[in-house]
This record gives structure tokens, sequence and C-alpha cells, in this order.
């Protein structure tokens, strides 16, 4: 993979992040699902969460733990490689989840993604979080 891709490519891989957040935040769910590939693995055991194959089961599991939360995700200083038809990136990210009743997540890490294009548009096909800190916590009371 190169080190400095064409930046038509970069610009889009990063407009694509940049619409995930955007998605994903405002719960734009059919918005999402299309993002990725149909065999996206969303790999989040590095932070104490599943390992899921398939676009279908990694958008309902996303769903179900974030559906009624308040979320805010931001990413930044991506580092992307193009090859072709396929990239990878890392994108240092943060986010905070508030849900009703007063329970919080904040945290900051890695996305560690690869990226397909298919049909000229570029997919997310994998992403992998690390987290570097990770502060949860629960209504007192």
């Amino acid at each position: 993979m190169s080190g400095a891709p064409a930046f038509a490519d970069w610009l889009e891989i990063a407009n694509l992040k940049a619409r995930y957040c955007r998605f994903l935040d405002t719960k734009d769910w059919d918005g999402f699902a299309g993002l990725f590939t149909e065999g996206f693995i969303l790999d989040a055991t590095a932070s104490g969460g599943p390992r899921i194959e398939g676009r279908d089961a990694a958008i309902a599991s996303v769903r179900t733990s974030i559906e009624a939360a308040k979320t805010a995700h931001q990413i930044h200083s991506p580092e992307i490689e193009v090859d072709e038809d396929e990239a990878r990136a890392i994108w240092a990210m943060q986010d905070r989840l508030l849900w009703p009743g007063g329970r919080t997540l904040t945290g900051f890490g890695h996305y560690h993604e690869r990226y397909v294009r298919e049909d000229g548009v570029w997919k997310i096909a994998e992403s992998r979080l690390t987290r570097l800190n990770l502060e949860m916590t629960q209504p007192s009371g």
C-alpha cells in the first residue's frame, strides 16, 4: 500500500468515516447500513465487546446497544493508505454516550479499518476498535 494515496480516494474515505459518525449519532440506520459491505466485520473484542460478522448482524447489535442513548462520536488524525480498490486507515476517536436514567460512557482510542471500493464507491469492510481509556458511570441511588 502506498503511504501517499490519491487525494480523491483519501477524501472519499474521510467523508465516508464522517458520515459514519453522523449517521450513528443521528440514528439514521438505513444511511448507516449503506456505509458497509455485506460481509462487514465489527471487532470490539480489544475493548471488551463482541466480534460480529455480517453487516445486518453488526448494525442490529450497534442499534440495540445505543438506540436509547444520545451519542457523540468524533474522529480525527486519520492515517490512510490506499492500494487500488482496497484501503486501510487508523483513526483517533472519542465517544460520549448518555442514556436515560443517567448512565454514561466516555472513551477514546482508535478505529483500525479496512475499506474496499465496490462499484466505484468506498465502503467499510472491517472495523476494529481499540480503547486507550473507557469510563462508565451508573446513576447513584
